[in-house]
């Protein structure tokens, strides 16, 4: 109440509302080390409904995190480590940013799914290493997005008993009374998806919560739902059971009777040694933690092998030969001169890598033999293969990629989600949620442009990879050929500070290698494919399947006399990120007659070709017609391509 009055904003609603319910979960069975946050096997508490911050952080406070009065004192204020919504990576002890509704609870069952799959993989008789449960609070509002339905449908086909959801029924949203909009028979919903569902628990009655979370422990074969019966503000007189607490303060006046009403007699920010000391979960973390590690180093005298490369994936360093193989991959695809859809390229890169990358899970939207991303001899993940390492997602492109994230976030592995390109605006908010939090979650996109063909405008992307390149820390992949596609698939593995996008086609491009370029070449985003003799008249910008275009019309030009650079630009996120000099040694700032060509949006190009460049793309929705008529409809053709530098040279 108290922070959220002194920022003057906030949500002291829900907060107020779930205190009874986190006070047992954080007191009587979350485990956890206030003193070090990162402890492998820790339980993960996840605030889905993450507008109730101050729930968190008050917790994070008060059990003894590096999480100061000062700190609270500092709610919502510019550049503090309690904002508005937690923030993962800014405020200690935060698993994951959450806030868009729903994406925290998606999240939880990624990470119970990495617990799971790590635990088949380590866990050995007599010695339990991974053994720890992923707890989520969720609202109203976590349950009416979709995003929900997604996520708990497959938490209950994986059978994931390490997962227990509390969700806070208060029955209010900021409309008000939910029953306008939200009237779901919550119980029925969940157990139709095969969870475990404790109903109707008061969420007030702190024996009840107790046997509840005892009960849900208990099921170990499903996830279980705790629904607490709550009141919204409780214990503010005039304000609790409404929607005018749920996202505004209580005012001071208010504040003051809310206090007396729980019988809290003390100033602002102030609590008393005596609680802080029963609240205090410092000593018991340490001990937890000692007896983890005795039970560790007892494990690693037996397993000395298993116990060093459980502690190089949980602290996310590649294999000591990484370096040399995922290399080796990148060269071997310079070999690889048949011409062939940049998906198949990716397959092979993926092939390759994974075998230097144990720790690479991943799955695909229901599209696993269009997306290529499962490779000879993965075996599929589920409750009947809890040491797989492929993931059948179904079709839940949001969930797929919230999960993605979590399974990220929780650590041990490396995760990818792929669909087709045109579908990844189901999934964007986590794809954004990725790039905000700076995690390694990979995304693979395949069908990447209207070169998809008879399935016409509804399945032929046109905006998205302008769209993903827009999007602050994504660095998107366009790859032309076997060699880029390698590189693509090693940037992505090795890249520790954000997300990335890997766009494939599913058309066949017809370019091969150049036994010239270089993998290091490539990895800098952009790079000369095709030079001339001389200084250039004009540069021609390419990526993916219009490479081909760009090659075919250097040489026509070339025939004609004209010197023209064909530039391939896979990530415009990587060659962004390179010098000056190397980029004006690519593109020299004196060359004014460009041409990027790429079948999709033309904004993102402006930059790249100035002023006085043209782009050759596409600002309008597809047709239906096979890949080629389609291309040639929309002038991506060598002629068109030729006629555009041509008339650039001519106006020089």
């Amino acid at each position: 109440m108290d922070a959220v009055q002194k920022a003057e904003s906030g949500h002291p609603g829900a907060p107020m509302g779930m205190a009874d319910v986190a006070e047992v979960l954080w007191n009587d069975f979350l485990k956890h080390n206030p003193k070090n946050p990162g402890w492998y096997d820790r339980d993960r508490f996840v605030l889905s409904n993450g507008h109730a911050s101050m729930l968190l952080y008050s917790l994070l406070h008060i059990s003894g995190y590096d999480l100061s009065i000062d700190d609270i004192k500092e709610f919502r204020q510019l550049h503090s480590c309690t904002p508005g919504h937690p923030e993962y990576g800014k405020t200690v002890g935060v698993e994951t940013t959450t806030g868009p509704l729903g994406q925290g609870l998606a999240n939880a069952v990624g990470m119970a799914l990495a617990e799971r799959t790590l635990a088949s993989l380590f866990n050995r008789a007599g010695h339990c290493i991974v053994d720890h449960y992923t707890y989520v609070v969720v609202g109203d509002g976590c349950l009416m997005e979709g995003i929900s339905h997604e996520a708990c449908s497959f938490a209950g086909i994986q059978g994931l008993g390490k997962l227990v959801a509390l969700y806070d029924d208060n029955g209010i949203s900021i409309d008000g009374n939910v029953t306008g909009w939200f009237r779901d028979n919550t119980p029925m919903r969940f157990e139709s998806y095969g969870w475990h569902v404790v109903p109707e628990v008061d969420g007030h009655d702190r024996a009840a919560v107790h046997d509840a979370i005892e009960e849900a422990r208990s099921v170990s074969e499903r996830p279980s739902l705790i629904c607490c019966k709550t009141v919204i503000g409780w214990g503010s007189p005039n304000q609790q059971g409404t929607k005018e607490c749920h996202g505004s303060a209580l005012g001071e006046e208010e504040v003051a009777l809310a206090k007396a009403n729980i019988g809290w007699h003390h100033p602002a920010f102030t609590i008393p040694e005596a609680v802080y000391s029963g609240w205090d979960a410092r000593e018991k973390g340490q001990q937890a933690e000692a007896e983890w590690r005795q039970r560790f180093e007892d494990y690693r005298a037996k397993f000395p092998d298993l116990a060093s490369e459980f502690e190089r994936r949980m602290a996310g360093r590649l294999c000591s030969d990484w370096e040399e193989k995922s290399t080796a991959v990148a060269r071997a695809a310079l070999k690889n001169t048949r011409a062939a859809a940049t998906r198949k390229h990716s397959y092979a890169a993926l092939a390759g890598v994974s075998v230097a990358v144990p720790e690479l899970i991943g799955g695909s939207a229901d599209l696993t033999h269009s997306n290529l991303v499962m490779r000879s001899g993965a075996k599929p993940l589920n409750r009947d293969n809890t040491d797989g390492c492929y993931i059948h997602y179904g079709v839940r492109e949001f969930a797929m990629c919230a999960l993605n994230n979590g399974v990220a976030l929780h650590g041990g592995f490396i995760p990818f989600a792929a669909t087709f390109l045109v579908f990844c605006e189901y999934a964007l908010n986590a794809l954004r949620m990725a790039a905000l939090m700076k995690i390694r979650s990979i995304f693979v996109f395949s069908h990447d442009s209207i070169g998809v063909g008879e399935d016409g405008p509804t399945h032929q992307p046109v905006e998205q990879v302008s769209n993903l390149r827009r999007m602050p820390n994504m660095y998107v992949w366009r790859p032309c050929d076997a060699l880029e596609s390698a590189v693509a698939w090693k940037s992505a593995i090795e890249r520790e500070d954000g997300p990335t996008s890997l766009i494939f086609s599913r058309q066949l491009v017809d370019v091969v290698p150049d036994p010239a370029i270089t993998p290091e070449q490539v990895a800098r985003g952009g790079y000369i494919r095709r030079d001339c003799e001389g200084e250039p008249e004009a540069i021609i910008i390419a990526t993916g399947s219009e490479m081909a275009l760009a090659l075919n019309a250097a040489a026509t030009l070339a025939t004609a006399g004209r010197r023209v650079r064909v530039v391939s630009m896979p990530s415009t996120s990587a060659f962004d990120s390179q010098d000056e000099d190397y980029r004006q040694s690519v593109m020299p700032r004196d060359v004014t007659a460009r041409v990027a060509v790429e079948a999709g949006l033309t904004d993102s190009w402006h930059r790249y070709v100035g002023g006085q460049g043209r782009i050759v793309g596409i600002d309008r929705y597809g047709e239906s017609a096979p890949w080629s008529t389609a291309f040639a409809h929309f002038g991506f053709t060598v002629d068109h391509l030729v006629d555009t530098v041509e008339e650039l040279i001519a106006r020089k």
